[in-house]
C-alpha cells in the first residue's frame, strides 16, 4: 500500500488502527459549507489514539481542521509526544495534504513523526512532518527557544 516508508513509519497493525480510526472520525464532521468532511487520527507516544473532524463555521476563520482538533484533544490531555497522524477526506484523485497552519502546529512537536495521508480506496503516503514543512515559521519550537 505504501509508496514509502520512513524509519518514522509504523508497524503496519498500527498503520491500520489509525486509517480505521480516521475514516471513523470523519464521519463526525460537521462541514455545512464546504461539503467535505476530514477525519484524523493521532498517535501518542504511549500508544493513545485521539481522533478529531474538521468543524466549520459560517465565519470561516473561526472552523478548525481534522488534525489541529485531534492534536488540541491530545494536548489538553497531557500528550505532547507523537509518532504519528494519519487523515482522511473523500478526495477522490489525490491523497488528502494537510493544509499550512496543521503542518505548522504539527511542526510545534517535533519533526520526525509520520504523517499519513490517505485516499478512500485505503491507498496511503508517508512523509515526516519535516518533509511536509522544511522551512516553519519562528523557532525550532518551544524546547529550542533560549
Amino acid at each position: 500500500m505504501a509508496q514509502e516508508r520512513p524509519a518514522c513509519a509504523l508497524e503496519p497493525e498500527l498503520v491500520q488502527r489509525l486509517l480505521l480510526s480516521c475514516r471513523e472520525a470523519k464521519k463526525s464532521a460537521y462541514c455545512p459549507y464546504s461539503h467535505f468532511p476530514v477525519g484524523a487520527a493521532l498517535l501518542t507516544r504511549d500508544g493513545r489514539i485521539f481522533s478529531g473532524c474538521n468543524i466549520e463555521n459560517v465565519c470561516y476563520p473561526m472552523g478548525v481542521c481534522a488534525e489541529r482538533t485531534a492534536i488540541q484533544k491530545a494536548i489538553s490531555e497531557g500528550h505532547r509526544e507523537f509518532r504519528a497522524i494519519a487523515i482522511s477526506s473523500d478526495l477522490q484523485d489525490d491523497f488528502i495534504s494537510p493544509c499550512g497552519a496543521c503542518r505548522q502546529v504539527m511542526r510545534e512537536f517535533g519533526t520526525n513523526w509520520a504523517v499519513y495521508m490517505t485516499k478512500p480506496d485505503g491507498t496511503y503516503v508517508v512523509r515526516t512532518v519535516l518533509e511536509l514543512l522544511p522551512a516553519p515559521f519562528g523557532s525550532l519550537g518551544p524546547q529550542k527557544i533560549q
